[in-house]
C-alpha cells in the first residue's frame, strides 16, 4: 500500500508540545477542561493533559473520554457495526470552558456527534476544537478548529492515519492514497 510521512516522530512531538503552549495562551485551566473524542483523540486529549500539567506546574488538570458512537448520524449506513467505547466523563461540564480533542478532522461530522454527547454532561460555557490534523477540503458541516497541529490538503479517496505509540506504532502521521487494511 502506497503511503507517505506527513509528521515523522520529531515533528509530531514538536506540534504536541507547540498545541499546549497554543492552549497555555488562552486557558489557565482553572475553569477549562479537556474532552477527547474516541478511539484517538483520547490519546491526543492524554498528551495534553501531561504536557499542560508539567507546564503548569499543578497536579490536575480534568480530561475526560466521550464515546459519539451513538450520536454519529452515519451509523446505519455503515457495513459493519461501529463498536462503542465506554464514556469516561467522571464531572460535569455546566458553565465551563471545554475544548473538544480529535485526532484528525475531516468532514466535521465526527464534531457534530462529539457536541451531542457532550450535551449529557452539561451546558459548557464555551467549546473550543483542538486538532492534530485537519484535513480542511472537505467539511459538510460549518465547524472549524481552532487549534491545528498541522493542516494538510488531501483528496477524499486518500486517508490520514495517526500512528501512536500508545497503540505500538511510532508517533507519526500517514497518507495514503487508499485507505489502509
Amino acid at each position: 500500500m502506497d503511503s507517505q510521512v506527513l509528521i515523522n516522530e520529531e515533528q509530531f512531538e514538536l506540534i504536541i508540545d507547540r498545541l499546549a503552549h497554543q492552549l497555555l495562551e488562552h486557558h489557565d485551566f482553572t475553569n477549562t477542561d479537556l474532552v477527547g473524542l474516541q478511539p484517538r483523540g483520547i490519546i491526543l486529549a492524554h498528551r495534553l493533559k501531561d504536557k499542560l500539567l508539567k507546564l503548569l506546574g499543578v497536579s490536575e488538570i480534568r480530561c475526560g473520554e466521550l464515546d459519539v458512537t451513538f450520536h454519529r448520524d452515519d451509523l446505519m449506513m455503515r457495513d459493519k457495526p461501529i463498536a462503542p467505547q465506554e464514556n469516561n466523563m467522571n464531572f460535569l461540564v455546566d458553565d465551563r470552558n471545554i475544548i473538544l480533542v480529535d485526532d484528525v478532522f475531516f468532514t466535521g461530522r465526527t464534531i457534530r456527534a462529539g457536541l451531542d454527547a457532550l450535551l449529557a454532561y452539561g451546558r459548557p460555557k464555551k467549546v473550543e476544537l483542538a486538532v492534530l490534523i485537519d484535513r480542511r477540503f472537505r467539511r459538510e458541516l460549518p465547524i472549524e478548529p481552532t487549534y491545528i497541529g498541522k493542516q494538510i490538503d488531501s483528496i477524499v479517496d486518500q486517508h490520514v492515519k495517526v500512528e501512536w505509540k500508545e497503540e505500538g506504532g511510532l508517533d507519526r502521521v500517514l497518507l495514503y492514497n487508499s485507505k489502509p487494511e
